[in-house]
């Protein structure tokens, strides 16, 4: 027996030091917390919508709150100050008043999904945690402010002493997804072979459900929560239980570079644009079948129009997203009238757009076939 109580004391004795070393550092980084707002968004080089938040928000409190300094976490080690101020006016134009301070996270692997191949959602969840521990060990703030979406890491920045922020894009599990998973339809996060097997449903359903619990609890802890659209509202405002706390915040679209566009303006064919990240939830592979379809049932006399797919790719999975979309034109054989543009910078986009075919109504009945086509096929 005493060979199994050294082992057990051995045991306590080691979690117990590594609960204290925990303590230390926590301690140590509330006693250091500086009167700033770092903002918590890995990937600085997404060039979605949250990567324009992300800069609009640090503008809008170099504006109104100059004396707090602005600082972002990024896992983008060639990413500094001065070119992450140039990258707001280049992709989004925005202009910051000056640079932001920069901390580099380095264990970004463990939010990349890549990482786990299995319950990705839950993984990338307590891998943002991870993440989030090394980020306020570096650098405590006052406000730690989520532009990203990853609620795991709001208890934390609270034990850590920061008031919580958050602007939420989507929610991470919504009431929508556990219902799909009910109905057995085959989604980018639902794949066939779960749909079909009503008892792996069941036991992606209790998943589900207690991911969407522990997603509730974490995300109770936001001292405010600003979401973009009265859908996710409703969603965020059932899981976390703090309508108090939620504030709807349209996202901030710069359509002035828009408006001084021509509405009369010629081109030589009609084009389709799809603006989006290269993600699974974006469905652009439905975006191709759907053109596919369209393509087929258009008047022999007339022009083949283009599908023009503008996104960005974050990192090599979607990198091979973006080939796989290219491999499926071929297979459908439209790859002669589709296109494909990433990471363009801001006036590229601007450009492209300059270019968009104004539809006349025979067109129109074109592009009215492709939508009814896309959101047919997205309900199945």
């Amino acid at each position: 027996m005493a060979p199994y109580g050294i082992l057990i004391w051995a045991v306590i004795t080691a979690v117990l030091a590594s609960i204290l070393i925990l303590a230390s550092h926590v301690h140590n980084a509330r006693r250091n917390r500086t009167t700033s707002v770092a903002f918590f968004h890995p990937y600085t080089n997404d060039g979605g919508g949250g990567e324009r938040v992300l800069w609009c928000a640090v503008k809008a409190i170099q504006e109104e709150s100059p004396d707090l300094d602005c600082i972002v976490y990024t896992g983008d080690h060639d990413a500094s100050p001065d070119s992450l101020l140039a990258r707001a006016v280049d992709r989004f134009g925005v202009e910051l008043l000056h640079p932001p301070k920069v901390v580099h996270l380095y264990r970004r692997k463990w939010i990349e999904e890549s990482t786990y191949p299995r319950f990705t959602m839950i993984g990338q969840s307590f891998g943002s945690v991870y993440l989030s521990w090394e980020a306020l060990c570096k650098f405590t703030p006052l406000y730690y402010f989520d532009t990203s979406g990853y609620a795991f890491t709001y208890p934390l920045a609270r034990i850590f002493g920061c008031r919580v922020i958050c602007y939420t894009h989507y929610p991470t599990i919504s009431l929508d997804m556990i219902s799909r998973v009910r109905e057995g339809s085959s989604m980018y996060n639902n794949n066939a072979s779960i749909a079909q097997s009503n008892w792996l449903s069941q036991c992606k359903i209790v998943y589900y459900t207690f991911f969407s619990w522990m997603y509730g609890l974490v995300g109770s802890c936001a001292d405010l929560a600003m979401v973009n659209s009265s859908w996710t509202q409703s969603h965020i405002e059932k899981l976390w239980g703090i309508p108090d706390r939620i504030k709807r915040v349209y996202p901030p679209c710069d359509t002035s570079g828009l408006q001084v566009l021509p509405l009369e303006r010629s081109t030589e064919y009609p084009a389709i644009i799809s603006v989006a990240q290269f993600r699974p939830e974006k469905a652009h592979p439905l975006q191709l079948e759907a053109f596919s379809v369209a393509l087929r049932k258009l008047d022999a006399d007339l022009p083949r129009p283009r599908l023009q797919f503008v996104g960005s790719c974050r990192n090599k999975s979607d990198e091979e997203r973006l080939q796989s979309l290219k491999d499926k034109s071929i297979e459908l054989k439209v790859d002669g009238n589709v296109e494909f543009y990433k990471n363009l910078l801001y006036r590229s986009v601007l450009t492209i757009f300059m270019h968009l075919f104004v539809f006349t109504m025979k067109w129109q009945l074109v592009y009215d076939e492709f939508l009814k086509l896309y959101l047919q096929k997205s309900k199945n």
